[in-house]
């Protein structure tokens, strides 16, 4: 049976805590206010774009005071990114409920224990090993071979804190950039995948076990971030049934309450897990405008103990990211299906500033709407994948 949380407000309204004050906590923000939700965000930084869309409070997540001010104005606590220090998180649960649980929040902080887990699980992952010390990193590199990716354990995303290794002068280099951090964050060394695609499971998993899983969806980076995303995935049905199933397999381990993602590499016809998102994730914004309900949505109905929305995709979408800089939105808000989203932030180098999803109710009218906007966007490159996926109609 379904448990609703009790709201501590006098209106019956129920206060969001969401730890880490980025666009995916604006997201949550602006999905939780048809729902007659509140919010209150906290972030170590005074212009997190977030505090646009609901009050914000400053501090350090590691500060027990600040911790203990913001649990105190909320009935529920969340995070929107994977970095808030799980022993925060911990410290929170004690005294509230935090959702999902810190001990999920932790394994995802280490690519160790996560790839520990997946192997527990049975789901394929390319070899992996420890890299304590320099000697450790000379005895993986033997044993995986090249080429080959040395990654810090914690707090590493979008392509940050790894270093690939080609061949053997590759070692001195990644060494030289990442050793210092082996004592602290720790390391990892992986196989090099070669994939010829990425696709990544978008779920969700309330308080008494019930699990949905979005459409699976395809995914392209450019230089470790995410540029465009494509839902539902062109895929046979055999794999992306096992593709939720993995995640179904890591929600029921994790006791998992909320939205999370799986990316998957595929690789000679099989998957091959690659990283867990204990949060919502860039690769289901499409389902903003492309599903029942969105990730954001279904994220708070699940911390909240409220039923789960369907998760169906409505017709095609296709997400494209925009980093650095937003380009102008005048010639793409003149199409049909066109939706357009700003974060409020400013310009900045690798930055994720923004981002736009197309919808149509066929494949083939997603595939020409990618084809003017690439025009009307000068991004032809950006949308060339995906045009070329809906028209290899696999």
């Amino acid at each position: 049976m379904t448990r609703v949380l009790p709201a501590s407000a006098a209106d019956g309204r129920h206060v969001v805590g969401i730890l880490g004050g980025g666009q995916l906590a604006r997201m949550l923000a602006l999905a939780g206010a048809p729902l007659g939700l509140r919010f209150m965000v906290m972030d170590t930084a005074d212009d997190a774009c977030a505090g646009q869309c609901a009050p914000l409070l400053v501090g350090d997540f590691r500060d027990h005071a600040a911790l203990a001010d913001f649990g105190g104005r909320i009935d529920v606590a969340t995070f929107d990114f994977e970095n808030v220090p799980a022993e925060s998180a911990r410290w929170l649960a004690e005294r509230g409920p935090v959702f999902p649980n810190p001990g999920a929040l932790a394994i995802a902080q280490d690519r160790m224990a996560e790839k520990s887990l997946f192997v527990e699980l049975g789901i394929a992952v390319p070899p992996f090993a420890d890299v304590p010390t320099r000697a450790a990193l000379d005895d993986a590199v033997a044993a995986i071979g090249m080429p080959c990716i040395l990654k810090t354990r914690r707090l590493g995303y979008d392509g940050k804190g790894q270093h690939r290794i080609r061949e053997r002068a590759d070692v001195d280099a990644a060494w030289d950039a990442l050793g210092a951090q082996a004592g602290t964050v720790g390391l990892i060394l992986e196989t090099f995948v070669a994939f010829e695609r990425e696709f990544s499971v978008v779920a969700v998993r309330g308080h008494d076990g019930e699990f949905h899983a979005w459409p699976l969806t395809e995914n392209w980076h450019v230089d470790g971030v995410l540029s465009l995303s494509l839902a539902p995935a062109q895929v046979d049905p055999r794999t992306a049934a096992a593709a939720v199933a993995h995640a179904h397999a890591l929600a029921e381990r994790l006791d998992y309450v909320g939205v999370f993602a799986l990316e998957l590499f595929c690789h000679d016809g099989q998957l091959l897990a690659n990283e867990l998102a204990p949060r919502v994730h860039n690769s289901g914004h499409w389902t903003i405008e492309g599903a029942e309900t969105s990730q954001f949505e279904n994220h708070l109905r699940a911390v909240l103990g409220l039923p789960l929305g369907a998760t169906a995709s409505i017709g095609h979408a296709c997400m494209l990211n925009w980093i650095g800089a937003l380009p102008s939105p005048a010639s793409l808000l003149s199409t049909a299906g066109a939706h357009w989203h700003d974060y409020g932030k400013s310009p900045r180098d690798g930055r994720k500033v923004g981002h736009a999803t197309l919808r149509a109710d066929s494949a083939a009218a997603l595939a020409a709407m990618l084809h003017q906007a690439g025009l009307a966007l000068d991004r032809g490159d950006q949308v060339a994948p995906a045009l070329a996926r809906l028209s290899a109609g696999e």
